[in-house]
């Protein structure tokens, strides 16, 4: 039997989920505007907010902040959808997500930060772009370009920094830590341990 999940109204989280067998989640730009349609058909009826987003080949990673619709209910609609949608376009059968998403709670302004940050350069670091703000399937061009995105919100994130700077937010994700290894070997961790 599944333990619940730790919820409460109002909590922020990381949310990972990956491809079953790690495979890709996505084959093209039609099944990433796919779900990302879903995502915000989803935000619609059952509202929260999203800080952040990115869309890698086999995994997503979203930082979201629940309203009064616990986690689980969010991802039961968003992943069944998208997973009935993707097999039926490529004719597959089977489970399209590696089991239940996983969770991490953001407890403190510092971690929902280094979230932020690892969400915007995981295209970097997977070689896929060689600045996060050219990778279109994430909330960072919204971010640095000021672009309009309705599934975001930006006004917390840039919160962090004096009179709302966005120049500010795009150093701090684009500079390098030697500790953020550390702190994605335990986001890892911490993921692997949610989903047991």
């Amino acid at each position: 039997m599944r333990m619940p999940r730790d919820w409460r109204p109002g909590a922020t989280y990381h949310v990972t989920a990956r491809g079953n067998r790690k495979q890709d989640l996505f084959h093209d730009a039609e099944d990433r505007k796919k779900y990302l349609l879903y995502l915000q058909e989803t935000k619609d009826k059952y509202p929260f907010t999203l800080h952040a987003y990115c869309l890698m080949s086999n995994h997503i990673h979203l930082l979201i902040e629940t309203h009064d619709v616990p986690l689980e209910q969010i991802f039961r609609i968003l992943h069944t959808r998208y997973a009935i949608f993707f097999n039926k376009k490529y004719d597959y059968v089977g489970h399209v997500f590696q089991g239940r998403y996983g969770s991490t709670k953001i407890d403190t302004p510092a971690y929902f930060m280094k979230a932020s940050r690892y969400i915007h350069q995981n295209p970097v670091k997977a070689k896929l772009t060689v600045v996060p703000e050219y990778y279109p399937w994430s909330s960072y061009p919204a971010f640095v370009h000021s672009l309009a995105d309705p599934l975001l919100s930006k006004e917390r994130t840039l919160s962090y920094f004096p009179d709302s700077q966005v120049q500010l937010y795009k150093e701090y994700v684009d500079k390098e830590e030697k500790n953020d290894l550390k702190n994605e070997k335990h986001e890892e961790t911490t993921t692997k341990m949610v989903n047991k």
